[in-house]
């Protein structure tokens, strides 16, 4: 683990899944950005429109036949969008400058008028109202554009897809064209791509049909002409195609996402235009757009791909051996269709700009420079969890989420594999439902072990760990009515962990005792206020001895018990908080070397942070403001200053606040 990376995970009930949150060394946690198109976005395309050096977008929307300019900012900022109407349900867009003025053009197909339009570029980035349309071939969906007969002007091709062909325009350098030439593909040509396949030095065109599961390659001949296509059988509906050199062998190969089938094939390319056996590689449901990047600066290229069907992209690094690493994934809008990377932000950190088509966004994820984005990373569930707990439990120093499955009865484990990125999770059964889980190495094994709350069946339980994902036979104790919490920590100075459990349904908390057998004794049980709900251990006033704060949610305060050092307690002192306070952390907030104590109320719209004197009173209290519903928090030194932040998770606002100490 990297320690100037910290990372967090947040559990979803409602969705039913844990997000990632990779730490980006500033560890500040932004997650994507989002910005408004018009309707029905479906395509994008980088370029410099205004010779800033900052790398603008281009975005198609299909629906109000339209596109949507969005010039780049000095950060992670883009300017307000300019709209400009171009032809019936446009499908596709390239840039370039088509009339030798240095200005940048657009080149749009139009899929509903059989048409390409061109929009001449104007200055700072603007663009003509006039535009010249072209006609085309039946239901043109995608064009690209390149220098197809080396007389140094941009010609461009464009996809028929009703037609089963493609239409190619030679430029004369002002906005004119040569009659188009057509050549005949697959059935259902979908995505096309351009590049130099049989290293003769002029540029090949390789065509997506997904029709006929096919890919059709077509030679370059240098004047602008190509040959008759040689066509490939690949996968169940390709539906888009890249290439670039993943092997750095200086021959060009080819990767192509499959819709029905949840995958990606990498075809490494022979240098004669031909391409040995596909490598498969797992993405997410319907793919449908892919960019091919270097994201973690290793000299290998990369892959990212859009996947629709479920709302993410997937990140592949290219490893050793011509092998890609498995997909991470990030969340992205509703629906994305297309998918582009640059740096967008000017840190010299390639990032990735996504397009949604539901919900007419495109959302851009800052890279961090190593093949991760700070962005959220959704895992899936297949049980409804409730709590959650990290620990290394198979003991591969890699961190592992362990997951209460009330309905289910049962815990999941989760074993990382590095990168944020997960195992298929393991799924134990139990007798009693967990709603509760903590994680301690309870006999000193160096093994991690389990403590469940039951609060069905007033009881906890205990899972000891093999150090290898499993754990031994339940062991199950009793509690007070209604167990809510459990806590870990050596109450009676015999160096063995005991436990503080609290118990909603009998306002009180009760003590376990732990003994050499593995075994727990109640001890003594301690009233506090009204429902109970959560419970910390710490040493408050500097004695070493361990100390209980518990969040009682029946009448809005937390009671304080000082610990006397033998398992017992000093009668509870009572702090009227915020409504219903369900949630505390311990630090020194105020760097005075005293302890602090930070309170969530889940119907309050603020933190309530009480500041000690070290001396068992907390005669200084703030609120700092946060979103609806705060729900849980964690305290760190986040940004590397020596000082203690805390991040709170805000349940109905799916917001996360970051709160840098300032204190001097």
């Amino acid at each position: 683990m990297n320690v100037n990376r910290v990372d967090l995970a947040v559990l979803n009930y409602d969705d039913r899944s844990v997000d990632i949150l990779l730490g980006n060394g500033e560890n500040d946690y932004e997650t994507e950005f989002y910005y408004k198109t018009d309707a029905a976005p479906n395509s994008v395309f980088n370029i410099d429109l205004n010779h800033d050096g900052l790398m603008d977008i281009i975005v198609v929307n299909g629906d109000d036949d339209s596109i949507s300019v969005l010039l780049d900012n000095d950060d992670e900022t883009f300017q307000t969008s300019m709209e400009y109407l171009v032809g019936d349900n446009p499908m596709s867009v390239t840039g370039g400058d088509f009339n030798n003025d240095t200005l940048i053009d657009i080149l749009v197909a139009n899929s509903d008028d059989d048409t390409v339009s061109l929009v001449l570029g104007d200055v700072e980035g603007t663009f003509s109202d006039v535009q010249i349309a072209f006609d085309v071939g039946t239901k043109p969906v995608c064009v690209i554009s390149a220098d197809f007969n080396e007389d140094g002007k941009l010609d461009w091709t464009v996809i028929n897809q009703a037609d089963n062909t493609i239409n190619v325009a030679l430029g004369y350098g002002n906005a004119t064209f040569d009659n188009l030439q057509t050549y005949s593909v697959g059935v259902t040509p979908v995505s096309m791509t351009c590049h130099d396949f049989n290293k003769d030095g002029k540029v090949d065109l390789v065509v997506v049909n997904s029709g006929d599961n096919s890919i059709s390659v077509l030679f370059g001949k240098g004047d602008g002409t190509f040959e008759v296509q040689i066509v490939y059988e690949v996968g169940m509906s390709p539906s888009a195609v890249v290439a670039a050199d993943f092997n750095n062998d200086s021959k060009m190969d080819l990767a192509l996402t499959f819709s029905n089938e949840s995958s990606i094939d990498v075809l490494y390319g022979n240098g004669n235009g031909s391409f040995r056996k596909p490598l498969t590689y797992k993405v997410g449901t319907s793919p449908s757009a892919i960019r091919a990047d270097d994201f973690n600066y290793d000299g290998r290229i990369d892959l990212v791909v859009a996947n629709s069907g479920e709302n993410t992209f997937s990140m592949l690094i290219n490893g050793a051996n011509e092998i890609f690493h498995n997909q991470i994934k990030y969340a992205t809008g509703v629906n994305p269709v297309a998918i582009t990377s640059a740096d967008y932000d000017n840190d010299n950190r390639t990032d990735v700009l996504v397009v949604n088509k539901g919900d007419n966004s495109v959302s851009l994820l800052l890279g961090n420079g190593d093949g991760t984005c700070r962005g959220r990373m959704p895992y899936k569930l297949e049980k409804i969890a409730d709590s959650m707990a990290t620990g290394d439990f198979n003991n591969d120093t890699k961190l592992d989420l362990v997951l209460t499955n009330t309905i289910d009865h049962s815990i999941t484990l989760l074993l990382g594999s590095g990168y944020g990125t997960f195992q298929l999770e393991i799924v134990h059964k139990l007798h009693s439902p967990p709603t509760f889980v903590v994680v301690y190495d309870l006999n000193n094994d160096t093994m991690l072990d389990l403590v469940l709350i039951n609060q069905h069946n007033d009881s906890i339980t205990v899972l000891l760990g093999n150090s290898d994902g499993t754990f031994q036979n339940e062991t199950k104790f009793m509690t007070g009515s209604r167990p809510s919490c459990v806590v870990i920590g050596d109450f009676n100075n015999d160096n063995k962990p005991d436990l503080a459990v609290t118990n909603l349904g009998a306002h009180s908390i009760i003590v376990l005792l732990g003994y050499d057998n593995d075994s727990f004794q109640t001890n003594k049980t301690f009233k506090c206020g009204a429902s109970p709900s959560f419970v910390i251990s710490v040493d408050l006033n500097r004695d070493q001895i361990m100390d209980l704060v518990v969040t009682n949610l029946g009448d809005h305060t937390i009671s304080i018990l000082f610990g006397w050092g033998n398992g017992d307690f000093q009668a509870q002192i009572k702090y009227v908080i915020d409504r219903e306070p369900n949630y505390v952390i311990p630090g020194d907030f105020n760097n005075d070397k005293k302890m602090d104590i930070a309170v969530l109320g889940r119907l309050a719209n603020h933190m309530h942070v009480l500041f000690g004197d070290g001396n068992m009173t907390f005669p200084i209290r703030k609120r700092y403001g946060t979103s609806s519903s705060p729900d849980s928090a964690v305290a760190y030194d986040f940004n590397k200053d020596g000082k203690t932040d805390i991040a709170v998770l805000n349940k109905l606002s799916n917001l996360l606040y970051i709160f840098l100490n300032e204190c001097p």
